[in-house]
């Protein structure tokens, strides 16, 4: 058994006092030796969940989704199994989410998915990508990489100082390097207070990575982080009433993803899929996805570059849209909004999504 040194789960005492609560919606959902049985249960707790999120009524004061990253993935990844194009890659947009909430200890704020875009970049595949471009590397990479912000310019547009983040979470830690954020052992990090909330299974699983997860894990990405700085998750939690932290296994063995509670109803991120066709391929506008959802039945379609556990991907995404219910915008498709979106791009033509869900803006940030 692999330790996690000296990083320990904290206790509901020490949650309580961050203000966040376990919940034990999902917690039987899983365990039937029937797979579809599973499902079912999946099914039935996140309809549940989701009433008793809507029924709390409290939504978040502040959310925000800004635009970080462009980046070349694999199509037979992204939208796997599915032929839909000639093109063996597409783009998908990393973003960067800003939430602000009250909590039982006061008002939080949260950034979901803070990327630092140069540590990620030695994550192996992008890495290798990049090198096998040789002397074309730097114009290829303006080209197939394009920049919008990195988190500081992201911060500074909204009006955050370092000081004033509580939370940073990812819904796994697939290319993160998460130590220019929470410092190490010897160096400061760039958000003094903030905290790094974690499925303890994803903590331990990066810690310990078998050959198929290492190319998508970015190299000492959480080497020498204060065990103050991380707090070790074992189940869903609510941070306050308008945010929840799910565990949605499968992308990666300790994925979670997040739901807030906006205007335009519950939004849930994450990257087991990576757009919101592929929680409704049945209704896309891309040809090969809703012939893929008619002749095999699928309901969702997977982001599959690890393919630690297909069949809790497949049940966490029914979850995910479960929760999520149908987008206002566009009730054909579940209100999802994930952490990097598949999105049309010039340099990829022929495969574009039909509901691009995009940034998106709700509430005032107040002064932490």
């Amino acid at each position: 058994m692999v330790a996690t040194m000296n990083y320990e789960k904290p206790s509901i005492e020490t949650l309580e006092q961050h203000g966040i609560r376990k919940i034990t919606h999902f917690d039987r959902s899983r365990i039937d030796l029937s797979p579809s049985a599973r499902l079912e249960a999946v099914r039935q707790s996140a309809k549940e969940f989701r009433e008793f999120m809507l029924n709390l009524d409290q939504q978040v004061g502040f959310y925000q989704s800004i635009d970080l990253i462009r980046v070349p993935y694999p199509t037979k990844y992204g939208l796997l199994n599915v032929a839909t194009a000639k093109s063996p890659y597409l783009h998908i947009l990393n973003r960067l989410f800003v939430v602000q909430f009250n909590s039982q200890a006061g008002l939080k704020t949260l950034l979901f998915s803070p990327s630092d875009i140069d540590g990620n970049a030695e994550t192996p595949f992008f890495k290798n990508l990049r090198e096998s471009l040789g002397a074309l590397q730097a114009p290829m990479m303006r080209f197939l990489s394009p920049r919008f912000n990195d988190v500081e310019q992201a911060l500074q547009k909204i009006g955050l100082k370092p000081e004033d983040i509580d939370f940073i979470s990812y819904d796994h830690l697939h290319t993160q390097d998460v130590r220019k954020w929470l410092g190490t052992n010897n160096i400061p990090g760039y958000f003094p207070n903030a905290k790094l909330l974690v499925m303890e299974q994803e903590w331990v699983s990066t810690l310990s990575l078998l050959p198929p997860q290492r190319t998508w894990y970015c190299p000492n990405g959480i080497d020498g982080v204060r065990p103050d700085k991380v707090i070790l998750l074992d189940s869903s939690v609510m941070l306050g009433d308008s945010v929840a932290l799910v565990q949605t296994p499968g992308h990666t063995e300790g994925n979670h993803s997040l739901v807030a509670h906006t205007p335009d109803g519950l939004f849930v991120t994450s990257e087991n899929g990576i757009s919101a066709d592929c929680y409704a391929p049945e209704r896309s506008g891309i040809k090969g996805l809703r012939e893929f959802a008619k002749s095999t039945g699928m309901e969702i379609v997977l982001n599959g570059n690890t393919l630690e556990g297909a069949l809790d991907q497949y049940m966490s995404m029914v979850m995910e849209k479960t929760i999520a219910g149908p987008s206002k915008r566009n009730p054909d498709f579940p209100n999802v909004a994930t952490s990097s979106e598949f999105t049309p791009y010039w340099g990829f033509p022929g495969l574009k999504p039909s509901f691009y869900v995009g940034e998106l803006k709700y509430g005032k940030l107040s002064p932490p």
